[in-house]
């Protein structure tokens, strides 16, 4: 390969990597951390009046675990009946920019591998 056509290539390949970057990326806004996509300032203005957005991102969940987060909260909170519009907007939001996450724990330990517990009688 000519050094010409490593330096294209090389150029090419940063280029690609840099517009996947910018593709991929999600405006943040910085005052509440939420993903600004569409329905964020309802969102914004909902649920930051009671507690601080990272409340939100750090929480996931498909569009029933949400509602019944809302539910919990107008239950036990004190969090104000929502149009049915305004309930929309927000576990669509939700449900699509904080969706269910699978599970990120390692699988157990097999029982034959595990240390011999102290607290069990070794008759």
């Amino acid at each position: 390969m000519t050094p010409v056509w490593q330096l294209s290539r090389c150029a090419l390949t940063l280029l690609l990597l840099t517009a996947a970057r910018f593709v991929s990326a999600q405006e943040i806004d910085g005052e509440s951390g939420l993903i600004k996509a569409e329905g964020w300032t309802v969102v914004k203005s909902t649920c930051t009046a009671c507690h601080a957005g990272m409340m939100i991102t750090q929480n996931a969940g498909n569009l029933a675990v949400w509602k019944s987060r809302i539910r919990w909260m107008q239950e036990t909170q004190g969090l104000r009946t929502l149009s049915s519009d305004e309930e929309a907007v927000i576990l669509n939001y939700l449900s699509v920019n904080y969706p269910q996450k699978t599970s990120s724990r390692r699988a157990g330990l097999p029982a034959r591998l595990l240390p011999a517990n102290p607290a069990e009688a070794s008759d």
